[in-house]
């Protein structure tokens, strides 16, 4: 199955740069992240936690309907601007992501990462992490759509 347009569009973006200019692109997506929305600023325990992560990562999954009734994800992240690599990591799932329809979302691969190229330049343990943030995002998704 396809990636949805714009997770493609950034393993694209990362298998066209060479590894050292991998791990740059994926701290300056780090600092893209966006700011938490006031209800859940403050309020982790409205969140998943991430244990996997090897820094603090909570995630929250919504999911809504579009004007034209179609279900579609939002995502969103908070984690210290100390931990650039998990940052980046939740900045990939949230502009890959984030306002995509369910299904899209449901099937992307659990091994996506590895078009990215990070295995060259990430520990296992941290790609484990990107792993984990995937698969609570579509555990959260399921539940959400049976609510």
């Amino acid at each position: 199955m396809a990636l949805p347009p714009k997770l493609a569009e950034l393993v694209d973006d990362f298998a066209a740069v060479d590894s050292s200019d991998r791990v740059e692109l994926l701290l300056e997506l780090s600092r893209e992240l966006p700011e938490l929305p006031d209800r859940y600023a403050g309020h982790h325990e409205l969140m998943e936690r991430v244990p996997e992560c090897q820094s603090p990562l909570f995630l929250a999954v919504e999911v809504g309907a579009d004007a034209e009734n179609v279900p579609r994800v939002r995502l969103f992240f908070d984690a210290p601007p100390q931990s650039p690599t998990t940052r980046g990591f939740a900045a990939i799932m949230h502009a890959g992501l984030d306002g995509e329809p369910v299904g899209a979302v449901l099937a992307v691969p659990e091994d996506f990462y590895a078009d990215l190229g990070l295995a060259d330049v990430v520990s296992p343990l941290r790609l484990r992490g990107m792993t984990a943030m995937l698969g609570r995002i579509k555990r959260q998704i399921v539940i959400r759509a049976r609510s």
